[in-house]
């Protein structure tokens, strides 16, 4: 008889789920994350996310389309099946709202990662990917304000960045989420077959029970899931002696594989209750990223405004007026090869020798020379190659992401 092993599902993708750490080890985590992240000197030569989107979608149908199944022939569920169940519209919410708000030429704007596991993808989402695995998928808005603040303590993040967060973190969701509904789908399946097993071993529903010694002859060299020894056992045990020597061989060939029955079933266990809190958390954060008022979080993290606002009266204006402002830096930085950054300190320091010159009609508002009548002397003084028009638009009001991408798409 040979050897094998019990294990996970083969086919389940590994969760984005590492160490959890708190605030003070995020925070941490996000600055050396900064120092070791390369960008590419060419952003739109990157690895495209809407076919990974499309595939997830179409998994987490299928996943979802299996519960009910289950559920309809009256089979065990877990608790993460039942989240599955009862949230998966909100999945498609979030797929939904990925799909309506990141066109093709913005994304290709986006400062890819130029090595890594994630290289060819934008910056944004792997800072994305790093907060979710680190905080099992639980959103917290203090905690990512803090994160943010702390990568940018290392490097800035850009003004389409910083409004790329809330679509950067969804896209990471849906594919925990996915990654989680494949081990779901995967442990179904084993556990059916567990079943399966049993049936003809116990000779249910008025079939002839199957000799342990004919059943099992399939399954000497085959690598069991978890979720399979865990079902075949519960079924098992305190039932018919004549099955017994079904529990003899699986405890027999565990015990050549260095574990278990008992060792198997405690894992699988704690495999199920920590599956079942990443879907909580996935569902929970996903309801929260379409809660949240992502343009304060964009304010509150852009540093950019934290330039104006110190040396201006950006802060007094309204949103669409801010919203113009940074759009014209946006694009004589996009234009330059400069940080935004240093383009609105540029245009302060102007602002500032203008204003202590006294001179009647000189441009006294930073936000004045790259976007007003005055952009195309500071952009010539300042050695800035941005259009010589900005071509800003104008929100109607702070919609976060999508306004962003609605009001500056003539860029």
């Amino acid at each position: 008889m040979k050897r094998f092993t019990a294990g996970r599902p083969s086919e389940a993708g590994d969760l984005i789920r590492s160490e959890l750490f708190g605030l003070e080890r995020l925070e941490k985590h996000a600055e050396s994350l900064a120092e070791a992240q390369p960008v590419t000197a060419n952003p739109r030569a990157g690895r495209r996310l809407d076919r990974r989107l499309e595939e997830n979608g179409r998994a987490l149908f299928d996943a979802y389309r299996g519960v009910e199944k289950a559920v309809r022939e009256e089979r065990h569920i877990t608790p993460a099946d039942e989240w599955l169940l009862d949230n998966f519209f909100v999945a498609e919410e979030q797929i939904r709202q990925v799909r309506e708000d990141l066109p093709r030429g913005f994304y290709r704007g986006l400062p890819k990662l130029g090595g890594g596991p994630l290289e060819g993808y934008p910056r944004v989402f792997g800072i994305a990917w790093a907060f979710v695995a680190h905080t099992d998928s639980r959103l917290d808005r203090e905690m990512l304000l803090r994160f943010l603040a702390a990568y940018q303590r290392v490097q800035p993040l850009t003004i389409g960045e910083l409004w790329a967060v809330a679509i950067a973190l969804r896209i990471v969701l849906i594919e925990n989420l996915r990654r989680a509904a494949d081990q779901i789908a995967a442990a179904r399946r084993a556990r059916t077959k567990g079943d399966a097993l049993a049936d003809q071993l116990l000779g249910v529903a008025g079939q002839t029970a199957v000799a342990p010694e004919l059943a099992l002859r399939g399954f000497d060299s085959t690598t069991l899931p978890a979720a399979f020894v865990v079902r075949l056992v519960e079924r098992l045990r305190d039932q018919d002696p004549r099955v017994m020597p079904a529990l003899v061989w699986l405890d027999k060939n565990l015990a050549s594989a260095g574990t278990s029955v008992d060792q198997i079933v405690h894992a699988e266990h704690q495999r199920e209750v920590g599956l079942n809190v990443t879907v909580r958390n996935i569902i929970t954060s996903m309801r929260l990223v379409s809660a949240l008022d992502w343009a304060k979080i964009f304010e509150h993290s852009s540093l950019v405004d934290a330039a104006l606002r110190a040396e201006s009266d950006f802060a007094a204006m309204d949103f669409p007026t801010r919203d113009q402002y940074r759009r014209a830096i946006d694009q004589l930085a996009r234009g330059s090869g400069h940080w935004e950054l240093d383009v609105a300190q540029r245009a302060i320091a102007v602002a500032s020798r203008a204003r202590a010159s006294g001179r009647a009609g000189a441009p006294t508002q930073a936000g004045f020379l790259p976007m007003g009548k005055g952009r195309p002397g500071f952009r010539k003084g300042s050695g800035l190659r941005g259009p010589a028009r900005c071509v800003c638009g104008r929100a109607s009001r702070p919609g976060g992401f999508g306004a962003f991408i609605r009001a500056g798409r003539g860029a």
